[in-house]
């Protein structure tokens, strides 16, 4: 399956260009004119990386990254920045909303292939350590059958499927990663994250981890 890329701009050449490139690249690639779009396009798709504008309308690549950044699926999604705007410190507010790299136009679109293909790569080893941490965590027995919930005051207990999904979300990953290393679709994935939320009585998954975290759930 090939990973998908995010390209977010106002500009219709710019996109088309980046579009055509990563395509003959073999990935998959969407397109937003602004962030606003791109911020749905994130929630509803997750992409592997996204590569952004800062000078949008209705909302910019600043607001973009740091809405992003909020949601706890996708703290670790690789984002970088491709503007005009070059100054000093505008490279460190890029750096400091969550921006992995900032690359000015304008731009080879081989540097930009080469930095998109080193960021993925990183990504793919973070998720990797990451799957070794939950396979070790299931070997030392961290996350039992069932939780006492009585003790958690939960209406029902949690099952070990549940349990599996919370502690893949405390580490950041998206449903569909948690759905490759648990061998589940994406639509399941988001069902059990939907059953979590009742149980738990949280709103969002922030309050989910931050629940599970304070009751060490994980």
């Amino acid at each position: 399956m090939p990973l998908t890329i995010l390209i977010v701009d106002d500009d219709l050449g710019t996109r088309l260009s980046i579009s055509d490139y990563l395509e003959m690249a073999s990935y998959s690639v969407l397109t937003a004119v602004d962030g606003q779009e791109a911020l749905s396009m994130v929630e509803a798709y997750h992409p592997h990386l996204m590569v952004t504008d800062i000078v949008m309308p209705r909302m910019n690549g600043y607001e973009l990254v740091r809405r992003v950044r909020q949601h706890p699926a996708f703290r670790l999604l690789p984002v970088i920045f491709l503007t005009a705007r070059n100054k000093t410190e505008e490279r460190i507010q890029g750096y400091q909303s969550g921006a992995d790299l900032y690359l000015p136009k304008p731009f080879e679109l081989k540097e930009l292939g080469a930095a998109i293909r080193n960021l993925l790569e990183r990504a793919q080893i973070i998720q990797s350590e990451s799957r070794l941490y939950y396979e070790e965590s299931l070997r030392n027995n961290s996350v039992s059958s069932t939780v006492d919930s009585e003790k958690l005051n939960l209406p029902f207990p949690l099952t070990q499927r549940e349990q599996q999904v919370l502690l893949l979300l405390t580490h950041g990953l998206s449903n569909a990663a948690i759905g490759i290393q648990l061998h589940l679709s994406p639509r399941t994935v988001e069902k059990y994250v939907s059953s979590l939320l009742r149980k738990t009585q949280t709103n969002n998954r922030a309050e989910l981890v931050g629940f599970a975290m304070k009751h060490r759930l994980v």
